[in-house]
Order: C-alpha cells, then sequence, then structure tokens
C-alpha cells in the first residue's frame, strides 16, 4: 500500500490482516481494524467528499470523534470514517450532498432500555482515567471505565517521545506508548475494573443516569454513586483562507495517522504553532520520513519546551515566531502555504509574505477541554470529578497526578482511609502542570580533560530521569528539585557509559571526551531516526542548538541494551565548537526556502468559521455589527453551531470575533444535550439497529 509506513525508528510496522473493501467503487486494501479514514490515507485517498453548501472538498480535521468533517457513506450509513473501524468487504463512497436518510415503511420495534448501577463511572481511558480506575480498583470498589477508543492508553498512544516529569512518579524517560501499556496493564489484573472500549458518553439526563452506546448496537443507561469525567481536549482552530481544505487539519490528526496506524500521511508540511504539540508533531514528522518546511508562532518565542524547539532547530527546520498565517493555498487540496510577519499590534506587515510549497499544514494552536459530560453532570447535581485534560490542560505526567487525585478523594468520599498525602500530590500536580519559563544563559563547562556530559537543557522543567541513571552518582539537581538545570558533580570520573544521553527525554545531554585527543574531543550525541539513519565513516552536518557547525565523519554509532531505540553518535571535532555541538541536520536545505511567487494576501472575511455550515468569518461579522450578541440568534440567523459537530470547533472562534469588534457581553448558546451523533433508533433500543 502506497503510504504504509514500513520502517520506523521507534514503532514496529504493522502485522494485522489485510483486508478488502470498496470506496466510490474502487476496490482498495487496508488492515482490518485500522479507522476507515487512515485506511483511505494509507491509498493516498485525502478528499472524502463534497459539501453541500459549495461543493467545497472536505477532508479529515481532528480524527478523534470530535468534529464531523469526515463522515462517508459506510455500508449505507454515514458514519464519521475516523471512529469506524475497517472490516473485510466493507463498500464506503463519499459524501456528496446531503446524505439520503434510509426510508422504512413500518413502525420501529422497541424495547426496554437496559439500566447498570455502578460504583464509579470513570468516562476517558487515557492517564487520568486509568490512573484513577487503578487506584480505586486497589481498593475492591466497582469501576466502569468507558472509553471511545479501541484501546486504552489515550492520547499517550500517539507518543512515541520519551516523557518528562519524576521518573518515580510518572515514568519519565519512559516513551509515552510503553506508559500507555503500563497503565493499561495495571488495571487488566483488578477484578472490580470493568472496561467498555468503542463505546461513547452520550448524554447526562437529568434524572441523573448517563447514556453509553456500547460499540455500535447496544445502548445502556449508568446510575452510578460516582462520576470522573477523564475525557481529554480537543484541538482548537483558526481562520484563514483556504482552513477547510483537505490538507489542513489538527497536529493531534497527524500523530494519530503516523504514530498509531503508521500511515504516511503526508510528504511534506508546514506547522502552526509552537507549543509542545506542534514542536512534538514536527519532530515525529521527521522520525516518519517526512519533510518538515516549517513552524510559525505568534508570539515573540515557542511556548512549548525549548528541549523540543532544539530538536527541530538542529534537524533543519526554520521556526518563524512573531509570524502567522495568512492562507493555505489550492484549488482542491492544500499546494502551498503563505505566512507573513506580525507587528506589535498582531497585524501582518505588508512586504514580509512568504509563500512555501507542502501539502499539509498541521494546526497546533492549543487545546480546550472536553467536559460536556462534566458540565452537564454538575448542572443535575451528581457527585461529579474530572481530571486531565478535562480539567485543565497540561502534560500528560500531570493528568497521571489529577487522576490519581480524583481516584483519592473520591475514596475519600467513600469513606476509605487512603493514608495518601493529598496536598503533597497535589503540589506534585501543579509542578507537573507548570508553563516553561523563558530560558537561562547557561554557559559550558570550561573543563578540557578527561570525559564529562554536558547539559543542553537551559530551561527549568520538571524533569529528573538523568539524575536516576547514572551508576556514580554523579548528575543532580539544585536542592533536589525536580525544575532545577541538571549539573555533573565530577567528583568521580565519568566512565561515559552514555545512560544520561539516552534517557534524556529532550535528547539535550552530549558527552565530550578529550581522553584521545584534546585539539579534536569525541563528541556523543543521541538520535532517534532508525539504526540506518546514521552510519560509520558518513560525512554529516553537525549542528548546534543555533546553527550548523560544519561536515564532519561519523566516527561511531553504538546502541545502548536498555535503550534500543535511541542511537549515540560518536564525531571527532574542533575543540572549539565540539561542547556546542547537538546533533545533526537530516533535511536538505531546500526543502525550507520559499517558493519565488507572491500571492496577495487574503480577505480575512472569506476564512470559514463555522466549517459544518461553511459559514464565514464575515457573514459572522456582519450580523455582529449589526448588533446581534446572543449566539442563539447567531445560530438561527447563519446556521453557524448548528452542523453535526454541535459547534464544537466553531464557537471558540465565534467568540473571538466577538472580541475583535470589542464586544465582551454575550448572551451563550444553548448546547446539544447530546455530545456526538447517533441513530434515534439506538434510544429505542430498535432491534433493526441490532442488526
Amino acid at each position: 500500500m502506497k503510504n504504509q509506513i514500513n520502517e520506523h525508528p521507534i514503532l514496529q510496522p504493522k502485522d494485522e490482516k489485510k483486508v478488502k473493501f470498496t470506496f466510490d467503487g474502487q476496490e482498495l486494501e487496508g488492515f482490518i481494524g485500522m479507522a476507515v479514514s487512515s485506511a483511505l490515507f494509507l491509498n493516498d485517498i485525502k478528499i472524502f467528499g463534497r459539501h453541500y453548501i459549495d461543493n467545497s472538498p472536505q477532508g479529515i480535521f481532528c480524527a478523534n470523534g470530535q468534529c464531523a468533517q469526515c463522515t462517508l457513506i459506510i455500508n449505507g450509513l454515514p458514519k464519521k470514517s475516523c471512529m469506524t473501524p475497517l472490516e473485510n468487504g466493507m463498500t464506503i463512497t463519499s459524501c456528496k450532498g446531503v446524505p439520503t436518510l434510509p426510508i422504512s415503511g413500518h413502525a420501529l420495534d422497541v424495547s426496554d432500555i437496559k439500566q447498570q448501577e455502578i460504583a464509579v463511572l470513570i468516562i476517558g481511558g487515557g492517564p487520568a482515567g486509568l490512573s484513577a480506575a487503578k487506584i480505586l480498583g486497589e481498593n475492591n470498589v466497582k469501576v466502569l471505565l468507558v472509553d471511545d477508543k479501541d484501546r486504552l492508553g489515550g492520547k499517550l498512544v500517539l507518543q512515541t517521545h520519551k516523557f518528562f516529569g519524576s521518573s518515580e512518579d510518572v515514568f519519565a524517560g519512559t516513551r509515552g506508548i510503553e506508559i500507555a501499556d503500563i497503565l493499561s496493564g495495571s488495571i487488566n489484573s483488578l477484578e472490580s475494573v470493568e472496561v467498555w472500549l468503542e463505546s461513547t458518553a452520550l448524554a447526562v439526563y437529568s434524572d441523573k443516569l448517563i447514556g453509553i452506546l456500547r460499540g455500535t448496537k447496544e445502548y445502556i443507561l449508568i446510575k452510578t454513586d460516582h462520576l470522573l469525567v477523564a475525557t481529554g481536549a480537543r484541538e482548537k482552530m483558526l481562520t484563514f483562507q483556504g482552513n477547510t481544505l483537505p490538507g489542513v487539519y489538527g497536529a493531534g490528526a497527524f500523530q494519530t495517522l503516523v504514530n498509531r496506524d503508521l500511515v504516511k500521511a503526508s510528504n511534506r508540511i508546514f506547522i502552526i504553532g509552537g507549543g509542545n504539540v506542534g514542536l512534538i508533531a514536527g519532530y515525529h514528522a521527521i522520525q516518519a520520513g517526512i519533510e518538515v518546511v516549517g513552524l510559525v508562532e505568534a508570539l515573540p518565542h515557542c511556548g512549548g519546551y525549548k528541549v523540543h524547539e532544539d530538536k527541530l532547530h538542529r534537524s533543519g527546520v526554520p521556526i518563524y515566531t512573531s509570524h502567522t498565517i495568512l492562507s493555505a493555498n489550492g484549488d482542491e487540496k492544500v499546494e502551498s502555504v503563505t505566512i507573513a510577519e506580525l507587528d506589535k499590534e498582531w497585524q501582518p506587515i505588508a512586504g514580509t509574505e512568504r509563500t512555501f510549497k507542502c501539502d499539509t499544514i498541521l494546526i497546533a494552536v492549543g487545546l480546550t477541554p472536553v467536559d460536556d459530560c462534566f458540565q452537564k453532570a454538575k448542572h443535575y447535581g451528581l457527585d461529579v470529578w474530572n481530571a486531565g485534560d478535562a480539567a485543565d490542560i497540561a502534560e500528560a505526567s500531570a493528568a497521571i497526578f489529577t487522576g490519581r487525585i480524583a481516584g483519592v478523594k473520591i475514596l475519600e468520599s467513600m469513606g476509605f482511609d487512603t493514608g495518601e498525602n493529598i496536598t503533597e500530590l497535589e503540589k506534585k500536580a501543579e509542578i507537573m502542570k507548570s508553563r516553561p519559563p523563558l530560558p537561562k544563559d547557561i554557559s559550558v563547562p570550561e573543563a578540557e580533560e578527561g570525559i564529562f556530559p554536558i547539559f543542553h537543557c537551559y530551561q527549568e522543567i520538571p524533569c529528573d530521569p538523568c539524575t536516576t541513571v547514572c551508576p556514580h552518582n554523579q548528575i543532580r539537581q539544585n536542592s533536589g528539585s525536580i525544575i532545577a538545570i541538571p549539573y555533573f558533580v565530577g567528583d568521580h570520573k565519568c566512565t561515559g557509559c552514555g545512560k544520561c544521553i539516552a534517557v534524556c527525554p529532550g535528547l539535550a545531554i552530549t558527552l565530550v571526551d578529550y581522553r584521545k585527543d584534546k585539539e579534536k574531543p569525541l563528541v556523543t550525541f543521541p538520535i532517534e531516526l532508525g539504526k540506518k539513519s546514521v552510519q560509520k565513516g558518513d560525512k554529516v552536518f553537525v549542528m548546534s542548538n543555533t546553527g550548523e557547525l560544519g561536515g564532519y565523519e561519523v566516527h561511531r554509532v553504538k546502541i545502548l541494551k536498555d535503550y534500543p531505540r535511541t542511537e549515540l553518535v560518536s564525531i571527532r571535532l574542533p575543540k572549539d565548537v565540539a561542547k556546542y555541538a547537538t546533533g545533526i541536520r537530516v533535511q536538505r536545505v531546500e526543502v525550507t526556502e520559499p517558493m519565488d511567487i507572491y500571492h496577495k494576501p487574503p480577505l480575512a472575511d472569506e476564512a470559514i468559521v463555522c466549517r459544518c455550515e461553511r459559514v464565514s468569518a464575515g457573514e459572522v461579522r456582519k450580523w455582529i455589527k449589526k448588533g446581534v450578541t446572543d449566539i442563539n440568534e447567531l445560530k438561527a440567523i447563519t446556521r453557524a453551531g448548528m452542523g453535526a459537530c454541535g459547534g464544537k470547533t466553531c464557537t471558540l472562534l465565534i467568540n473571538r470575533l466577538f472580541r475583535e469588534e470589542g464586544i465582551q457581553d454575550i448572551t451563550p448558546g444553548t448546547p446539544r444535550p447530546l455530545y456526538v451523533e447517533v441513530p434515534l433508533g439506538i434510544f429505542a433500543n430498535s432491534k433493526e439497529m441490532k442488526k
């Protein structure tokens, strides 16, 4: 299959059974159980249909079930392709216009809805939900854990990089995909914890029952004494011309395609947003053999960890701070992107426009909590808790803590004496949630003898793996603080074992060895690009975190037994640059060069705000200027927010337009009672729906 990833530095190739299906009459192959949307990308199909309003091409956006952009007709019914597992013999057609509803010539044969009671219901099987389920299950509390995906782990299953935080508490130095296995494995042996996968919480009702769609056909009402909502977050969108073209989608969707389903989703990407999500997605792209043309960040500096930013820099990816996207360009799909520099008033500066060739634009401009269940449960007076991104957007390491804290608090509300120090747990959680400060200026060591590590991390972020692996306890942090920048004590000679280099989540430690040649010391640094990416004798371009240091020959490549996916590359370098070397450039310079064309700056009003109903920013602004301040009234006039996703994407954008027009006093809209779309026959427990 054209876009299958068969070689990856971290992930193993897929070995699932291949099955056949048809799309618009064309016979194709995919892997059984993978999302239909991923199977289409696997076959280089990225246009899924045409919008009924303007015939515009439609592709994916979130790949997480939060929008309806990827809807297809699957075996005769409209379904979200990102949430529908591929089966052998499926007949799939693109959505062209409004799907025709099936005609029924008889009344539905209905039956009573099954009800079930449980002590604790947890919605969401990511790091927060799993951590809560673990401590509750260890105390023999009956727990039902519900997740809408086909496996536990949440976003951890997309994360191939090693995690930051505390080695003792949140598995720092371990890859996200491995943490997902650890956490899910920890509850599999707990008899009191029941797990429902591919099951969706549809609604919370006034009689305090929660409606769950188990699988695709069984609807069950759950009565629970305690509800924990750990449903994660959804990605935010931006308004710019071409923002709904196939090829414009969220960074999380990209990671789903590449890291979960091993689909080479793109050839050239451009990233919008310099937080951790965007920076990490860029490195994941490079690992998958995808070129990263550049990244823009509207702020004067990236908001993510500097070590993530440095990984992109030294890989050869330019980062444009104080810049924004003006347009995604192309007729049927993304063909290029136009960016511009911003002035102090956040306005594009005329004459700074540049256009870059790419086929995909990743939007990574922040997340918003998926807390629909939590808000409705609070409204109806349930004993409800929230944790993870559903409570506060932060790193997965923080979600592990907040999930555990929620579990402890539920236990205490049930009369258990857990012996846990909640105050201490909450202090640790706040450290994990802390936003990264600006980097510090740290000079390199003056020594030019022996062998020792150099720490190229200049930002106080929670991270301690390097302090735990040194066999001589020579790496420490001031005052034992997990956010302090590590340093080499030097009481005993470094043996050059390389463990600190291999374990570092930021790939930010190097070893400099003067023992054999003080003029050309041997410098060792980590890369995670696959065993064939760099070999002894290769000529490579060595990079610092700020620029290129020159071309040199690889002296040695080795892999430590405990870190089989991290290569330690050693190169002899002149002593005047040795301490600054951090990695090698893997991208060709020409990949990142702008095109020799000029795109006229687009009109901001042409950007689409409501993807489902194709409502433009200009249409919304028109009615705001006419005095409309009620979201429900705006919805009735323009249909913005009335589409299949229920306003999940456009509400934040519409609120932003109100702010831009200087209006703060807005009457919020009425949220849809159901969180996701579902056939009405499900609520009637129709026998037809179970066929």
